[in-house]
């Protein structure tokens, strides 16, 4: 991620970030996202007007409609990464999560989870 951030800053631009939620209802999507917005406004990065989400019982990352539309979106430049609030609402298939981080990369891309309290 630091590689990809510094590119951008170094390009005079701020880092966007598209936000990716997982989440069964639409009070918790609505509690994830503004602890999203509050992480990233914090971090000093720019976050997209675009939200992305999956609801339920989710299918593997890459047949979740949400994911491929934020992907979709950071792909065509509108973001620099995606940020979730921890990897489960990804993964948490350990060679799932290294190809999608290797294919991100490849792409100039990055992800990033809310920091974990303690």
């Amino acid at each position: 991620m630091s590689e990809i951030t510094t590119s951008v800053v170094r390009s005079g631009r701020v880092v966007r970030v598209a936000p990716y939620v997982l989440a069964s209802t639409a009070e918790e999507r609505r509690a994830d996202l503004a602890l999203i917005e509050r992480y990233v406004i914090a971090a000093g990065m720019g976050l997209t007007a675009t939200v992305f989400a999956d609801a339920g019982q989710p299918p593997p990352i890459g047949r979740r409609s949400g994911w491929r539309a934020a992907r979709r979106y950071a792909e065509q430049g509108y973001a620099d990464g995606i940020v979730a609030i921890a990897r489960p609402a990804i993964t948490t298939d350990r060679a799932e999560y290294e190809a999608l981080l290797e294919d991100l990369f490849a792409h100039r891309l990055f992800l990033a989870f809310l920091p974990t309290e303690g």
